[in-house]
């Protein structure tokens, strides 16, 4: 570098520090070359599954990797719970070096979905690899997101398969209101906590819904976080993934899990479904740890709610309750089937 050179960069330096800060620009789309570049160092397939909190991702999870080709696990929250994948790289300062023109690496380009996607992809692969399975995928719960982790997913990985699993709204917000008194969540209200005092002092009320578990505020919470997430995942995920985009319900995964699990393996791309596959659902099905650690954490309150069933609402909805989701979310239930009309 010239003399003349050395002084403009001391300069730079001396006037705008070592690189740029505060928030940088929008993150570019991967594009098909890093893809196929990637596939080199992680070939194996991917998808994700999305759904509301409460919703029955952890049962679909724990069913779809049954399959001896399918690897699923949980939680990883890349694109569905702060701070996200994306704040790997979400600073200008990082978006300079990352497209600095001296960085060789970049190809001229913002480096930024190439380092991302190379993140989320060795972590999925590692255990996929250690178990010998070729389809991996991460299922990861969203209940503030909606549709722009569906967005933020198809930025980084766009061939990807997305599975999207529905619930009732109305089991929806019944199983996060007793999962709320278990824990003795630290985001209950005082009203909450007054609650969660009667119940342990006699559940009786509570149970034929002359007394009501839910305040307003939580009702017309859940109900609009329910519906807005339902119609954005559900928007996005056909606009942007089209035919790599399925939906399962609930509701009809207990049914009749064989043949929702048979449709989603094909989906997947499997070569085959074992004969075996449904003794093993059978055996997951009876299995619910989620249900004995809510027991151990408190007995009286986890009779409220018999896990892994639909439908459980019903014990537990008076007409106030009723009619506040209703006024809310009650369109959404129309919309996938949980109603026929309004009157319910």
């Amino acid at each position: 570098m010239s003399v003349m050179g050395r002084i403009r960069a001391a300069g730079k330096l001396l006037l705008g520090g070592e690189g740029r800060r505060g928030r940088r620009g929008p993150i570019p789309p991967i594009t098909k070359r890093d893809i196929s570049e990637l596939k080199r160092f992680f070939p194996r397939d991917k998808f994700f599954i999305f759904g509301h909190a409460r919703s029955g991702t952890t049962l679909l999870m724990r069913l779809v990797r049954l399959h001896p080709d399918v690897h699923c696990s949980y939680q990883a929250h890349f694109f569905t719970r702060r701070p996200l994948l994306k704040a790997l790289v979400d600073t200008a300062e990082v978006e300079e070096w990352l497209t600095r023109k001296s960085n060789r690496w970049n190809r001229g380009a913002d480096l930024s979905p190439v380092i991302l996607r190379a993140a989320a992809e060795y972590i999925m692969e590692r255990e996929a690899a250690a178990l010998g399975k070729r389809i991996v995928g991460d299922k990861s719960p969203m209940s503030n997101i909606h549709g722009q982790a569906v967005l933020d997913l198809h930025l980084l990985f766009p061939e990807a398969k997305l599975i999207y699993i529905v619930r009732d709204g109305r089991d929806v917000v019944t199983s996060e209101r007793v999962r709320n008194f278990v824990e003795e969540s630290r985001y209950m209200s005082q009203a909450d906590r007054r609650i969660l005092e009667d119940l342990r002092r006699d559940v009786g009320p509570y149970l034929n819904s002359s007394r009501s578990i839910f305040t307003e505020a939580m009702i017309r919470r859940v109900a609009a976080g329910w519906a807005t997430n339902v119609t954005e995942t559900d928007d996005e995920g056909k606009r942007l993934f089209g035919r790599h985009y399925a939906v399962v319900r609930y509701e009809d995964l207990l049914a009749n899990p064989l043949a929702c699990l048979s449709r989603l393996w094909k989906f997947l791309g499997v070569s085959r479904i074992p004969k075996s596959m449904s003794v093993k659902i059978a055996g997951e099905l009876k299995a619910n740890p989620d249900e004995e650690w809510q027991t151990s954490r408190g007995q009286e309150l986890a009779a409220l709610l018999p896990k892994g069933q639909s439908g459980n609402w019903r014990r537990l909805f008076g007409l106030t309750d009723k009619r506040l989701f209703k006024a809310v979310a009650g369109d959404a239930l129309i919309k996938w089937g949980y109603e026929a009309s309004g009157e319910w």
